[in-house]
């Protein structure tokens, strides 16, 4: 039998309930434990209230470790962090992308440059408290790490996992996948936990909420420009010319100016994404206005009226070959017939099928999705396994 206590698993620990009870789970198995905070950003010019503050939550995680009798240290990683995420933050909004952070977050930070430190101090694994399983397979004398959906199916946290390869899979353990989250603060509660009742952290990882426009304003300046309502009978988009032209199905709507009526001025189409509802700020009519598409080169924000606005949907989208990544590194995945996928946290899964041709590959989804965005990801499963993602071109 393994000496526990002789494998060492480094933790990292946020200041949330989730965090504290995987330190807590590894402890009472009998491992050695070392607790870390990691700082990565610090500056709240730009957040809306003191929810997420670092210094309060680095606090609470060291008040865990000693009631744990666990090591506990402070790591600041502020300056890869802002190199890594949130400039490629402010190059992607420049662009006219919407990117997702917060995955980024997971395979450039918490598993990168968190593992590499975690292993310089001894580690053999890391963990954290992601709602997310690890299954080992064997083939032919080589060893597999399969990414499943955390039990509990209304905190699942295995698509802002999506970009994690082999070894860091191999590296990781997620002590809190196999619970409910009930139980998780039943947990903490039970065994006088300080975080027990926190409440879940909410916003950009490490930042906390953030009024995205002020924050993306500190590198991108305000620009005004007009505000053009696209009518809904403009669009046919469903026809049976594009049925079997997947790139057809997978583009963006193009408008021109002349598609619409000018209803209104923005402060700049890099601070807008698709589907986005609040922040437009023109009233005046039955329905709420909806971005539809932004053109960051002519600086012009494109909207609806009404969430149901056919400019909202699309059947399909598309993933540059380059873009995708195979969690499994078997490609063979995209075969299976039964696969289903997500394009946001929590969006519940949707029926796919898939396709390659030339550079691309093709999700053509069995019903129209709304609010596909260039510049977030795509993520596929095959049952409650994450085989595959990749950022949406």
């Amino acid at each position: 039998m393994t000496n526990k206590s002789k494998i060492r698993v480094v933790v990292a620990m946020s200041g949330g309930v989730d965090s504290s009870v995987a330190a807590y789970v590894l402890k009472k198995k009998g491992y050695d434990v070392l607790g870390i905070f990691m700082k990565n950003w610090h500056d709240t010019n730009a957040t809306i209230s003191k929810e997420c503050p670092w210094l309060e939550d680095s606090y609470d995680a060291m008040l865990v470790a000693e009631k744990l009798s666990i090591p506990f240290q402070v790591i600041d990683l502020s300056k890869e962090y802002k190199k890594k995420i949130v400039d490629y933050m402010f190059d992607e909004y420049k662009n006219g992308n919407t990117p997702n952070p917060d995955i980024l977050c997971n395979s450039e930070i918490k598993f990168d440059l968190f593992l590499k430190i975690a292993m310089d101090l001894g580690a053999d694994f890391i963990a954290t408290g992601h709602y997310a399983q690890i299954k080992r397979t064997q083939l032919n004398e080589k060893t597999f790490f399969h990414l499943l959906a955390g039990r509990d199916k209304t905190k699942d946290q295995s698509y802002f996992l999506c970009q994690l390869n082999q070894f860091q899979l191999s590296k990781t353990i997620f002590p809190i996948g196999g619970m409910l989250k009930n139980n998780v603060r039943k947990i903490a509660k039970e065994n006088q936990i300080i975080t027990a009742g926190k409440k879940d952290s909410q916003g950009l990882c490490f930042i906390g909420k953030v009024k995205l426009p002020d924050f993306l304003q500190q590198k991108l300046k305000p620009k005004k420009g007009d505000v053009v309502l696209i009518k809904d009978t403009h669009i046919n988009y469903f026809n049976k010319e594009k049925a079997n032209n997947y790139d057809a199905l997978s583009q963006n709507y193009f408008y021109e100016k002349f598609d619409g009526d000018l209803v209104g001025y923005h402060n700049g189409a890099h601070y807008y994404t698709i589907g986005q509802r609040k922040g437009i700020s023109i009233g005046g009519r039955k329905n709420p206005l909806y971005v539809l598409s932004t053109d960051v080169k002519e600086n012009i924000v494109y909207v609806g009226e009404g969430a149901d606005h056919p400019g909202l949907y699309r059947l399909a989208l598309k993933v540059l070959k380059k873009k995708i990544h195979f969690v499994s590194e078997s490609k063979t995945v995209l075969k299976n017939d039964n696969l289903k996928a997500r394009i946001r946290y929590r969006q519940a899964l949707q029926k796919v099928s898939v396709f390659q041709e030339n550079n691309f590959y093709y999700f053509l989804f069995e019903k129209p999705q709304k609010s596909i965005t260039s510049g977030q990801f795509i993520a596929v499963y095959s049952d409650d396994e994450l085989v595959c993602s990749g950022v949406i071109h």
